[in-house]
């Protein structure tokens, strides 16, 4: 049989499964199994693995690419049809979008204030989470997303389909710069068929989705040398979720002064706004902070395994926070002195570098690094984002019995592993970088 022939079947036949595991775990959200739809989107992860491994290995047939875009939307369609699940977020963006529409700064006030019960409604507003003490924690480019979505109607459906067109946006622009760079435009399926973007835009509605959508029109708009539209489109990637500030060196060219100027006008403009609500105007971020173990280090996994070392036990955070700068200072140096054409490679090795650093608590705070996955396919980060759902299993509230670190143990220990393989295959090698067929 021909080899090509061979892997489109396989590819259909995987495509196939994966329509089937979503409406499975779809039924299992329905009847409350959380466990069980974690178990389920893990085993979309090994199928989806296995589609990486076929797609990678050269050009498929033009058919291949509509198959693979087909399962995609279908996937999508299934999920953005059913209620959100797993995560409340999407309620307090249905609420910021509706305060902004009533005229009010969204960071002066939380929703239980007096001053927006005008606004409170049976659907949205008993969902809202931290609803009697935290403003909004988002930042304003999220803000103006969920101001849109609202324009088309207030409710959880309506904002997780804007979200799917700032997604679809994404993939459009994917694909164009996978064509525009040389590569196998079926190398989509590593962003379009991954379950980590399926649930959590399609299905929980996160905006994250448009944070995808502006890091890949800040990759495009570099490798067209555009330097205001890579400033601009990465300052508001930033003002989405701040995590993709750690994009700014690799994309950054030496001397060029257009980029960083483009992002620090785009930071002021956004925030104009908003301006009135003062110190404010950061939200919940600081409080944030200290609920998710991040002020007094509890929160990094790396951290917590550095005190198991005796000498350490009695340190406080303070010193892994200045190992961790010191660890992406240099990594940002590093990448300056790149070549030009590595910079997609240098984005990723920062981004990955960045979440394994922090080691956030949820899943979809991961799904930001997949496009980049596209370019640069290791498989240290493409086990990273599969296996990062394994937090679901983490109760919420106090953690007596340590799962936590034993499920980012998980994540993070076969992540070095394969991280240690991938530099032994390119030092071995002595070029390239290592990847699921070995070589990149």
């Amino acid at each position: 049989m021909n080899a090509d022939r061979w892997r489109v079947q396989a590819l259909t036949a995987i495509g196939a499964m994966l329509l089937l595991l979503t409406g499975v775990a779809l039924w299992r959200q329905q009847v409350h199994d959380t466990d069980g739809f974690t178990i389920l989107a893990l085993v979309q992860g090994a199928f989806y693995v296995a589609a990486v491994a076929l797609t990678w290995r050269g050009r498929l047939p033009r058919q291949a690419l509509i198959a693979v875009l087909a399962v995609a939307a279908l996937m999508r369609l299934a999920a953005l049809l059913a209620p959100p699940y797993l995560s409340d977020d999407i309620n307090r963006y249905v609420w910021d979008g509706r305060v902004e529409g009533a005229g009010i700064n969204p960071y002066r006030y939380v929703p239980a204030d007096p001053q927006l019960a005008a606004l409170r409604d049976q659907a949205i507003f008993p969902n809202i989470n931290r609803s009697d003490y935290a403003p909004t924690i988002y930042p304003p480019v999220a803000e103006y997303v969920f101001f849109l979505g609202t324009r088309l109607g207030e409710s959880l459906t309506a904002m997780k389909a804007t979200l799917l067109v700032f997604e679809l946006a994404g993939v459009l622009l994917l694909l164009r710069l996978l064509g525009e760079s040389g590569l196998p435009r079926e190398r989509i399926l590593i962003y379009a068929w991954h379950p980590l973007t399926l649930w959590e835009f399609a299905g929980s509605g996160h905006v994250d989705a448009a944070v995808v959508t502006f890091v890949v029109l800040a990759l495009w708009a570099r490798r067209r040398e555009a330097a205001w539209l890579t400033g601009s489109a990465l300052a508001a990637a930033a003002l989405v979720k701040f995590f993709p500030a750690v994009l700014f060196p690799a994309l950054y060219r030496r001397w060029e002064w257009k980029m960083p100027l483009a992002a620090a006008v785009t930071v002021m403009l956004v925030y104009l706004p908003f301006i009135g609500a003062g110190s404010a105007v950061l939200g919940f971020l600081p409080g944030y902070f200290e609920e998710e173990g991040l002020q007094s280090g509890a929160g990094f996994f790396l951290w917590n395994l550095l005190k198991s070392v005796p000498p350490l036990e009695h340190v406080g955070p303070s010193l892994y926070l200045a190992l961790a700068a010191a660890a992406l200072l240099a990594l940002a140096v590093h990448s300056l002195f790149t070549a030009e054409s590595r910079y997609l490679a240098s984005a990723l090795t920062l981004a990955v570098a960045a979440m394994v650093l922090l080691s956030p608590h949820y899943p979809w705070y991961f799904a930001w690094i997949v496009p980049l996955i596209c370019f640069t396919p290791r498989l240290s980060a493409l086990y990273l984002t599969v296996a990062c759902p394994l937090l679901y299993f983490v109760p919420g509230g106090p953690d007596p019995e340590g799962a936590r670190m034993a499920f980012e143990w998980a994540i993070y220990g076969p992540f070095a592993a394969l991280v240690a393989f991938e530099l032994w295959r390119q030092r071995a090698a002595g070029t390239g970088i290592s990847c699921i067929r070995g070589v990149g």
